[in-house]
């Protein structure tokens, strides 16, 4: 079974093993790492930083599970209010969850997150142009290419350009 649960500071050492295990596997999608990034402390630091963002009301963070065990994290991000009610996903999972549609679970999972629970009108999704697994993953949850953004991230040590995707919540009043 495939869900998903609000990140917790008891999560640093189980997430701190699983980005040790795929670090090679996740450097080519991600930004250049720190040393410190793959131990337990890193973890800490990594998930306080993103429970302050949470606590502010700018991003909802998750990790990822697999039959119970821990298996990727996904958060919606930079969570604007006003005109915009928009954020934005991003998401990575271990190698042995890769190709398994637990990806595609998760942005399910959390797309009800952003519409049902958060009221957003807008949810955006960036991807390196060669990472058609991720691309595969929008589509089955109803994003739709929207454009190219030149070197948008700077990821494993290069700016690099990455397409642009969003869903729109049809039913959304305001």
């Amino acid at each position: 079974m495939i869900t998903t649960r609000r990140l917790t500071m008891d999560d640093a050492p189980a997430l701190a093993k699983l980005v040790t295990a795929n670090r090679e596997f996740l450097k080519p999608w991600e930004p250049a790492r720190t040393e410190e990034y793959y131990t337990e402390d890193g973890q800490r630091e990594v998930i306080e930083a993103q429970l302050l963002l949470q606590a502010s009301g700018n991003a909802e963070v998750h990790v990822i599970e697999l039959d119970g065990e821990l298996a990727g994290r996904i958060m919606l991000a930079g969570i604007v209010r006003g005109p915009f009610h928009s954020c934005s996903v991003g998401y990575w999972v271990a190698s042995s969850a890769n190709g398994r549609g637990v990806a595609s679970a998760a942005v399910a999972a959390m797309l009800r997150v952003a519409f049902d629970e958060l009221g957003l009108h807008r949810v955006q999704a960036e991807t390196l142009l060669h990472n058609h697994g991720s691309q595969r993953v929008l589509a089955r949850n109803g994003f739709e290419r929207i454009g190219l953004a030149p070197k948008f991230l700077r990821i494993d040590g290069e700016w690099q350009d990455h397409v642009l995707f969003q869903v729109v919540n049809e039913g959304w009043e305001g």
